[in-house]
């Protein structure tokens, strides 16, 4: 008898066929994730800039209200700061760099050996018994301690890399800049219905809110983080302490790594000058812990409308899932879903506190280009 052949029924086949452009749409983002990660980043520098160009866009003497030259002013401004900066701490930097390069080896070598524990010893009066009991635990740790070598290698080796990301996120952020609602214009009629339009316009204009108030809490936790390490190298007279003091708040904005890196200079810098590297390290241990579990939790959750235990939430899940980027990502994301979620059940997000400033919210990345 011949075979009778079964199609599937059309609701059958659409949830299939629904489920692989899903399925394609997840391994596509999967595929591009570093391309994908450099244009979100890329976007946050975006609203980082912003208020500098509106303020050029503003008040300039020669091209006001033109959004273009305003972002070239805006980028002129800061190269002309970094040069001044540069110029003013640059070669005392350069100095103690070569200093500390210098000595990595030697502080390396006494830690493998253990002869750095006579050092400390006569440096802070220790007694033969807990400079005994430090040389013992850095036997037990030798093999850790020689694995850090390897471990700067593999940082240097990819710095270069992570140098070339860095230069590419403010080159892309002139293009969110300068033509920011078109690309939104443009993204809205490519991926939505004409009937929905409206709809994902005023997600756009909540998510441009969020994404306003989530870049001044970051700027307002590196500023906390700037006055912190200041203070601090002040207070146990390092060298160039307000110039570490700017490089830790400024890494501030890249987490896991920022902090970190601020951390190794900074006790580096005492331990090459013979410094009280000591209580460096344990206020750093202190400040990090006041920033992950207070000052963040608390900024990021009254600027997003956010319960602090929620943003510890979302942090840890994020770091779970995606590391370091997970990190970083995982506060705008979850606020990013509330928004959506929030808009689909028909409920006001209301993340300003001041109405009027919601009314002035641009409908796009960033406000309109004007040429």
């Amino acid at each position: 008898m011949p075979c009778a052949l079964t199609f599937l029924d059309r609701r059958t086949s659409d949830i299939l066929l629904t489920v692989l452009f899903f399925a394609v749409v997840c391994a596509a983002v999967y595929s591009a994730r570093r391309i994908l990660l450099i244009f979100v980043f890329a976007i946050l520098f975006a609203y980082l800039i912003n208020p500098v160009v509106k303020r050029l866009q503003r008040h300039s003497l020669f091209f006001r209200n033109l959004r273009g030259p305003a972002v070239v002013e805006a980028y002129i401004a800061f190269l002309i700061l970094i040069a001044l900066v540069g110029y003013e701490f640059a070669p005392g930097v350069a100095r103690n760099s070569v200093k500390l390069l210098d000595q990595v080896p030697v502080v390396l070598d006494g830690l493998s050996t253990g002869n750095i524990a006579t050092e400390l010893g006569g440096t802070y009066g220790w007694s033969e018994g807990q400079e005994s009991r430090f040389r013992a635990f850095l036997g037990m740790r030798k093999e850790d301690i020689q694995g850090v070598v390897a471990t700067a290698d593999r940082y240097l080796s990819n710095a270069a890399q992570l140098a070339g990301c860095l230069f590419l996120i403010p080159v892309l952020a002139i293009f969110f800049l300068r033509d920011g609602d078109y690309i939104a214009n443009m993204f809205i009629r490519l991926f939505f219905p004409a009937n929905s339009r409206g709809r994902i316009r005023a997600v756009a204009d909540e998510l441009h809110v969020m994404l306003t108030q989530y870049i001044k809490a970051q700027v307002l936790l590196c500023g906390l983080s700037f006055l912190f390490y200041s203070g601090a190298l002040l207070l146990l007279r390092f060298p160039h302490a307000v110039a570490l003091g700017l490089l830790g708040g400024l890494l501030e904005f890249i987490p896991g790594i920022g902090w970190i890196s601020t951390a190794a200079v900074l006790v580096s810098v005492g331990v090459v000058n013979h410094l009280h590297w000591i209580w460096m390290a344990v206020l750093l241990g202190i400040w990090r812990v006041i920033q992950d579990y207070y000052s963040t939790p608390r900024i990021m959750g009254r600027n997003l409308k956010m319960h602090p235990l929620a943003a510890i939430f979302a942090v840890l899940v994020g770091a779970e899932i995606g590391g370091i980027v997970g990190i970083y990502l995982a506060i705008p994301v979850m606020a990013s879903l509330r928004v959506i979620w929030r808009a689909c059940t028909g409920e006001q997000t209301h993340l300003q506190n001041d109405s009027s400033l919601a009314a002035k919210a641009p409908s796009s990345l960033v406000e309109t280009a004007v040429v």
